[in-house]
């Protein structure tokens, strides 16, 4: 069966972490059940799609519990499927998941995101804010920043890091999430990473007209030869990932339409100092006002 579509990744992934509970190695798990052992580590990598009789065998031979084992069973039934839609919160958690396994072996990324910071350039902060004002759980709020920001290692690792290509939309250097203090802080970080030689940010003025972007936020992850990009999009609701060639390429293109109207780097940099410009003197002038 074809792998490296993000549901084989997904369950890849959820294999991995109960064979690394279970304390065995690959090679004992594949003694186990009488297989290679690099089979195993092709369903772990989400190289080849796992059949539903070979997810089950794997997590009842680990002895995980019957609500992994259905779930990943029934993931598993359609892991070729041109898009993969999750609608309810164990799902968009498997595709957290696989997000972040895709993002491991990224070789480009590119983020598109209208209203906010792209989720690889906010600080803890401001994710924080974003997080609170959207009625998170308190008790999940802190995993959920630690997570967003460990996902920064894609582009900073010493070892094969992966490109970024960040387009956001001039209106979220503006927009006071988390208050000025916390903008500032937000502002003040993105022009330190625009010095990184991984991250290529632009912001989309607000003179321009429709642009695809304003369509909605989607992430486009590249990984080696051999393996299918994917495109991730979320709402409120619900997140959704694409892999067919045609789906991917009329993403592609639309990110190419939005880096055609996007600022330099250089002008966008020059705005970024500017907006902090204004909120310093907006500050002082305040502190002088009290």
């Amino acid at each position: 069966m074809a792998g490296t579509t993000p549901k084989a990744v997904a369950i890849g992934s959820e294999l991995r972490r109960a064979r690394e509970d279970a304390g065995l190695s690959a090679r004992q798990l594949a003694d186990k059940l009488g297989l290679s052992h690099t089979t195993i580590g092709r369903w772990e990598k989400g190289e080849r799609s796992p059949r539903p009789v070979d997810v089950a065998t794997v997590l009842s031979a680990l002895g995980a519990d019957n609500a992994l084992r259905e779930e990943l069973v029934e993931l598993a039934r359609d892991t070729d499927g041109s898009h993969w839609v999750a609608t309810s919160l164990p799902e968009q958690q498997r595709q957290t998941a696989a997000l972040l396994e895709l993002e491991r072996d990224a070789t480009a990324i590119t983020d598109v995101s209208a209203m906010l910071i792209p989720g690889l350039l906010q600080t803890g902060n401001y994710a924080r804010a974003i997080m609170i004002a959207g009625g998170v759980p308190d008790a999940d709020i802190e995993t959920r920043v630690a997570v967003r920001l460990g996902r920064r290692d894609v582009i900073t690792r010493t070892s094969r890091p992966a490109s970024l290509s960040a387009f956001v939309d001039e209106s979220a250097l503006y927009r006071l999430i988390g208050g000025p203090q916390v903008m500032h802080e937000q502002l003040q970080w993105l022009l330190h990473v625009m010095e990184w030689p991984t991250v290529n940010l632009r912001v989309v003025p607000m003179s321009v007209s429709w642009h695809p972007g304003l369509e909605g936020a989607f992430v486009i992850v590249e990984r080696g030869e051999g393996s299918a990009p994917a495109v991730q999009l979320e709402t409120r609701r619900s997140s959704l990932f694409l892999h067919e060639t045609a789906d991917v390429a009329t993403y592609q293109e639309a990110a190419a339409k939005v880096e055609e109207v996007a600022m330099s780097p250089e002008a966008t940099s020059e705005l970024i100092a500017e907006v902090i410009n204004r909120l310093d003197a907006e500050n002082d002038g305040t502190a002088r006002a009290g």
